[in-house]
């Protein structure tokens, strides 16, 4: 079943499901009371991503964390494409079809990459964005370790990544994630054995694969940045995968954000330091 893992830590938050004008059929959690607040994800991982954050945020938000087109339990799609500009069209409808106004945006890594294009595109109804160790510069998890700079590289390779991705396991995924946290026994087992259970859906090889090849549009939406109007926070770790220069090249390019650093953290914050970002968001305006 889809909604063994969530129900174990949302307490009272309700999981739906919703479809798309593109045909993608999107789960996605909803909890919490306030404001409207969009959660969106890390790559490879799904909502449940967010599971020490969630019960921070949804004292003051009515919280949407999704799974993102065919990640998580998210229906998969024959044919369906996963570069940046389909899938922020597909947030964007998301938005519409929930009539999601005054919204507080908010991501991480690929997630926090949409969340500043989708405020690009469409100011209007967003009330500001916190982007988190934004994903919009090359290798990016390459850097975590080299079992992640082997695994990734072999992902791109035509027919060569899906056998790599259908053969994943929980130590290999556990590997390549640890390498993105300051203290890797901050990662969850329970998180990582559900990431190895949707990710064993028939079609998901393709989907895993399709994301690490479409990388390149995630960082082509840096062009995007400068059309936004709304408030900005950037939040990164301080032991993010990111250098301190393309940290600045982005809020160079968002006129009017701001930097927060958090200490001791790494490129999953959420999961190794969900207070701070609960702080980065409860501080925006």
């Amino acid at each position: 079943m889809s909604d063994e893992y969530t129900p174990r830590w949302s307490g009272e938050g309700e999981v739906r499901h919703v479809v798309l004008s593109s045909g993608n059929r999107i789960r996605y959690l909803v909890t919490g009371s306030g404001a409207p607040l969009l959660l969106m994800h890390t790559l490879r991982t799904q909502l449940d991503y967010f599971q020490r954050l969630i019960p921070l945020l949804a004292e003051r938000f009515t919280v949407y964390a999704v799974d993102l087109p065919g990640m998580g339990w998210s229906d998969i799609r024959p044919q369906a494409v996963y570069d940046e500009p389909s899938v922020r069209r597909d947030m964007l409808d998301f938005i519409d079809r929930l009539s999601l106004k005054n919204l507080v945006l908010a991501g991480e890594s690929m997630g926090a990459t949409l969340a500043l294009s989708i405020a690009a595109q469409r100011g209007e109804g967003i009330r500001s964005v916190v982007a988190v160790n934004t994903y919009d510069y090359p290798q990016g998890v390459e850097r975590a370790n080299a079992l992640a700079s082997f695994v990734v590289k072999g992902m791109r390779i035509p027919g060569v990544g899906k056998v790599i991705s259908s053969i994943e396991n929980e130590q290999v995924l556990s590997g390549i994630l640890g390498g993105g946290f300051y203290d890797r026994r901050k990662l969850p087992s329970d998180f990582v054995s559900e990431l190895i259970r949707s990710g064993k859906r028939c079609g998901y090889p393709t989907v895993e694969t399709s994301y690490f090849r479409s990388l390149p549009s995630f960082m082509a939406a840096r062009v995007l940045y400068g059309r936004i109007s709304v408030p900005v926070t950037l939040v990164y770790g301080d032991h993010d995968w990111s250098k301190p220069s393309e940290r600045e090249s982005v809020k160079k390019l968002i006129r009017g954000s701001n930097i927060r650093i958090l200490p001791n953290t790494g490129h999953f914050a959420s999961l190794e330091n969900p207070d701070e970002v609960a702080g980065a968001i409860f501080s925006t305006p």
